[in-house]
């Protein structure tokens, strides 16, 4: 069978479906692999290592041309249309907020798997690429932050005076915003944060933070991630965050509901009372923001409410393709695992019996199976 790997076409995304290690334990297995000449450059990897590594490289890439065909970014409507019925398709889909590609997809009859409804369970911990990517982002968060924060995040004690630390608080305690924490507490930064789900007060204390605990009742979610909360106990939540907002010199939030968009924690009001030169970085911008008026891609200066400055608000936007070497290392893998699951005698025959392939399946046979998003359909139309 025919897998293609080709350049994504979205602008500023830089990583890449697979690189030269991925196309070797592919290639093992059975299937021949094609990667589209100049998709890895972004990412560091070059067409001669591909080819080494024993993949056809073309220089015009024809998506319709396989019956494997992995992707980084959700594909368009377009594209989606014209694959051949019985395509295989294997990337992040964003079936929330990307349904016309997912009617066109079923129309289609492609066979769509989605690595973001990839279980939470630990066989499938290698394909999981929401995990893999939040790592990324979660430390790239804070070195955006040091570039803009206009202080060190270490204590100094010198002949001159002592430097205090940097305090920095971080806004949900999943993948990111534990690597965020770690990041901040290695640059020698004072970390704590929070997190509506109280079995993470363990994991932030491993990683060096202090958690905060708020007069609010916890909420679990599932696959470990928070539920959403009513609006009520919303708002309640915010007016607790604030005294320790207004503390922070660095904010990170990373709080995200997947298929919702992002929980509003923060007010613009409590970004005004925060020191001046502050910064806060969100890295749920692209969907709707935690933070009140974030712009994905935009720096903003919010100014304080004393009036002696003002604080940078950073919508951080591809934040884990800012890193994409590493980025596509563990994405590829991710794919390839999911891949490798599906591969028998150098084809790739889903087996809908195996929880991880069924729970991964978006589409297949004109049909949408992840209910969520064959709900949404139904609904829009």
């Amino acid at each position: 069978m025919k897998v293609g790997i080709g350049r994504e076409r979205r602008e500023g995304e830089k990583r890449v479906a697979a690189t030269p290690e991925t196309v070797t334990q592919l290639t093992a297995l059975g299937v021949d692999v094609t990667v589209e000449a100049g998709a890895g450059l972004a990412s560091g990897y070059s067409d001669a290592a591909y080819e080494k590594a024993g993949a056809q490289l073309v220089a015009d890439f024809d998506a319709t041309a396989f019956d494997v065909l992995c992707h980084v970014r959700p594909l368009s409507p377009q594209l989606a249309a014209t694959l051949p019925a019985g395509v295989i398709t294997v990337g992040l889909a964003s079936p929330a907020s990307e349904l016309p590609t997912v009617a066109a997809l079923a129309a289609a009859q492609v066979t769509s798997f989605a690595l973001e409804l990839v279980p939470r369970i630990s066989r499938a911990q290698s394909m999981d690429a929401l995990t893999s990517q939040a790592l990324v982002a979660g430390y790239r968060a804070v070195l955006e932050a040091t570039i803009r924060f206009p202080r060190f995040f270490p204590l100094y004690m010198t002949a001159a005076g002592t430097i205090p630390p940097a305090r920095a608080l971080v806004l949900g305690a999943g993948v990111a915003g534990l690597q965020a924490i770690g990041t901040a507490k290695r640059l020698g930064a004072r970390v704590s944060a929070y997190d509506v789900r109280p079995a993470s007060a363990d994991e932030v204390t491993s990683m060096g933070g202090t958690f905060i605990t708020l007069d609010l009742a916890a909420v679990e979610g599932t696959g470990g991630y928070a539920s959403e909360l009513a609006e009520d106990r919303a708002v309640r939540q915010r007016e607790l965050l604030a005294p320790h907002v207004a503390k922070a010199d660095v904010l990170i939030t990373t709080a995200a509901i997947p298929g919702r968009p992002a929980p509003l924690l923060v007010t613009r009001e409590m970004v005004a009372a925060m020191p001046a030169g502050s910064v806060v970085i969100d890295l749920a911008a692209e969907t709707g923001g935690n933070v009140e008026g974030v712009l994905p891609g935009v720096d903003q200066l919010v100014p304080t409410a004393a009036g002696d400055g003002f604080v940078t608000l950073v919508g951080m936007q591809d934040a884990a393709s800012a890193m994409a070497s590493d980025a596509s290392r563990l994405y590829a893998k991710n794919v390839a695992n999911l891949l490798a699951l599906m591969i028998h005698d150098g084809q790739v025959v889903p087996d809908f019996t195996d929880e991880v392939i069924a729970g991964a399946c978006l589409t297949t046979g004109g049909e949408v199976r992840h209910a969520p998003t064959a709900a949404a359909l139904e609904g829009k139309n």
